[in-house]
């Protein structure tokens, strides 16, 4: 089968990756290609996905027959800025995606933040209300993309992996408090703003599975850990052997995740009965971090 993964961040890359692995047909398809700092990427294709008839060249040049849609900005700060150009990317791009796409099978790769964290952990019956620019041209999508003959909406949570250090802007959490931990900085971050972080290796073994399969129009995928960021950021420090002190904890409304639910958690139970996904692992926070950290090269001494 061949794939056509539109969107070469982190997550993408990851996603093309697995396919690849398993001897399948994966392209990836975005404005800019993926960096090569994390090893050779995939193949890929210039795209901008807002164009309905580059859209069409490109699922024709590549033989796709199935779509992964992973697109458009995801910095929820960045966005609530600039709301409207946030809509454009992700509801637009979808409407584009879903009218050139036939009956060709799609996965939405969504976000925890269609809900307003008012939920401790909002499972697939829970209805959407998002609170920010984000979760709202997410939701949008969500919604034009259901009208389809063949997606799953696939709502993730906070991603996290491995980026080097040398990499301009880290793309997650995780790596930025390892680097910024290891050059010997502090990092402040939140005690109540609550997460259930998934390790981008599992993210991609997941969306790989429910794309062979059909039938489940919403799933949820989070991690099976509930966790603030200030007692991740501890942990990372300590399994990094480097003093948890560094972490300077604060009220979320005081920082840069103002504009984020107080939960961006997601509970997922029909994960685990669907036929496609009930065997694939999901590890928790503390053995993805340690896993990571057992992989990354050593800290030179602060």
């Amino acid at each position: 089968m061949s794939t056509l993964v539109v969107g070469s961040g982190f997550v993408g890359r990851a996603v093309a990756a697995r396919l690849l692995r398993t001897g399948e047909k994966a392209v990836l398809a975005s404005r800019t290609p993926p960096p090569e700092n994390d090893g050779p990427p995939p193949p890929w294709s210039p795209l901008d996905v807002t164009d309905p008839d580059a859209v069409r060249r490109t699922l024709d040049t590549t033989d796709a027959e199935r779509i992964v849609l992973v697109h458009g900005p995801s910095d929820v700060t960045w966005i609530e800025a600039r709301p409207e150009a946030a809509m454009r990317a992700h509801a637009g791009a979808a409407r584009t995606v879903l009218d050139a796409a036939g009956e060709r099978r799609i996965v939405f790769i969504s976000t925890d933040n269609v809900f307003d964290g008012t939920v401790e952990a909002p499972d697939e019956t829970t209805p959407p209300r998002p609170a920010n620019a984000y979760g709202r041209a997410k939701l949008a999508a969500e919604r034009i993309l259901a009208e389809g003959p063949a997606t799953t909406v696939l709502r993730v949570s906070l991603v996290y992996g491995w980026e080097p250090p040398e990499t301009t802007k880290w793309l997650n959490y995780f790596s930025s408090c390892v680097h910024r931990l290891r050059a010997g900085e502090r990092v402040t971050a939140p005690s109540d703003q609550w997460t259930t972080p998934v390790l981008v290796e599992d993210v991609a073994a997941v969306t790989t599975a429910v794309l062979a399969a059909s039938g489940a129009p919403l799933l949820h995928l989070g991690g099976p850990e509930r966790i603030s960021r200030a007692d991740w950021a501890r942990l990372i420090a300590r399994e990094s052997g480097l003093p948890p002190d560094r972490v300077v904890a604060e009220p979320r409304a005081h920082g840069r995740y103002a504009s984020r639910p107080a939960n961006t958690c997601l509970a997922a139970p029909l994960l685990a009965t669907h036929p496609a996904t009930a065997g694939v692992p999901v590890r928790g926070v503390r053995d993805g971090t340690r896993l990571l950290l057992g992989r990354a090269a050593p800290p030179e001494a602060p």
